[in-house]
């Protein structure tokens, strides 16, 4: 699968997720292997455009996660095009557009799954990027506003039309949130229909399921959400069963040693880091050399999020999450870890 000249081998993504897909978690994620595509949290155009520094964080990425696609939100075409124009400035391969978010504060500004409901507007947006920038300019929208306003097969025409290099369709409405499921039957429809790839997104939670959209739903590549986060070996395993090997097996150990990873780098951002190391937007200051918010608590705050998903299913799951939540500092948190996943392979050895 390709976008313009970008390769994206495997054709499977990570999904942004808002305060899920940081810099940390897309390096580990690309290590596990079998992810073609990182896509960063959503950012907001303005914040780009002003400079805002809590949004120019959001925007920052590593040489390890290419390609990386950076998204943005927003309605207003020149904001968009401008914002646009910051993001290829940093490197990045893609610049994404954020028609998805279903949540009522992108929404009432003319942002996020609210574009849907106005398509010319949303096709002006995404002309006006495709125009200021060479990178390739994609779009991540959802099946419509709601099941009256069900409109991504016109949409995306539109939008392929107005210089779109890729979409990808969750096959759910923004009235829908997260409940019922996934419409992969529009998916399909809708990746027949295009000359453009089109990813699927929705409701692949294991590996197989994944190959099984991918192979039967037509589309050029499947984008993974909450699946990444309860198992950052899905995209390694999808790989495996797509090219007719069975999935490797994750060990406990192993799950115990990615979170120790990823408080790792948590604790060390912006410690240490060599010049060129994090891409920045042009004309913001480098990075501070000791952690803009590396302390203990934000750390913990992080782990918490992620594993109220991460244990989804893993034996005495619940235990882990109610001590993690209960842990008030970072050595605790990783005794918590290391007690979990680590102390059968402990007393094999003992």
């Amino acid at each position: 699968m390709r976008i313009g000249s970008i390769d994206l081998s495997p054709p499977f993504a990570l999904a942004p997720m808002a305060g899920m897909t940081d810099t940390a978690f897309r390096r580990l994620v690309k290590r596990k292997g079998g992810c073609g595509l990182v896509v960063s949290e959503m950012v907001s155009s303005e914040g780009l455009v002003r400079g805002i520094d809590r949004t120019l964080e959001y925007a920052e990425y590593t040489e390890e996660e290419r390609p990386v696609s950076i998204q943005v939100f927003g309605g207003d075409p020149d904001k968009m095009a401008a914002a646009a124009q910051i993001v290829e400035g940093m490197g990045a391969d893609i610049v994404d557009v954020n028609m998805g978010c279903p949540v009522p504060k992108i929404a009432k500004h003319n942002a996020g799954c609210s574009l849907m409901r106005e398509p010319a507007h949303a096709a002006d947006v995404i002309r006006a990027m495709s125009r200021a920038v060479k990178i390739p300019v994609t779009v991540k929208m959802r099946a419509g506003w709601d099941a009256d306003e069900i409109n991504a097969p016109d949409l995306a025409r539109r939008l392929e039309d107005a210089g779109a290099a890729a979409v990808a369709v969750h096959g759910r409405t923004a009235a829908q949130s997260y409940s019922g499921s996934s419409d992969w039957e529009l998916i399909a429809r809708i990746a027949a229909d295009l000359s453009i790839p089109v990813f699927g997104s929705g409701d692949c939670v294991d590996p197989e399921q994944i190959v099984q959209r991918l192979q039967g739903a037509g589309v050029g590549g499947v984008l993974v959400g909450r699946g990444a986060l309860r198992n950052p070996w899905i995209f390694e395993q999808a790989a495996d069963l797509a090219a007719g090997r069975p999935p490797r097996q994750i060990s406990s150990v192993e799950r115990g040693e990615f979170l120790l990873d990823y408080v790792e780098l948590l604790m060390t951002e912006r410690v240490g880091e060599a010049d060129g190391f994090r891409h920045v937007a042009p004309g913001q200051a480098p990075p501070p050399s000791t952690p803009a918010r590396g302390h203990d608590r934000w750390v913990i705050n992080k782990l918490r999020a992620l594993n109220s998903w991460y244990t989804k299913g893993l034996d005495n799951g619940s235990h882990l999450r109610v001590s993690i939540n209960a842990a008030e500092s970072v050595p605790q948190l990783r005794a918590v870890i290391e007690d979990f996943f680590f102390a059968s392979e402990n007393a094999l050895s003992a």
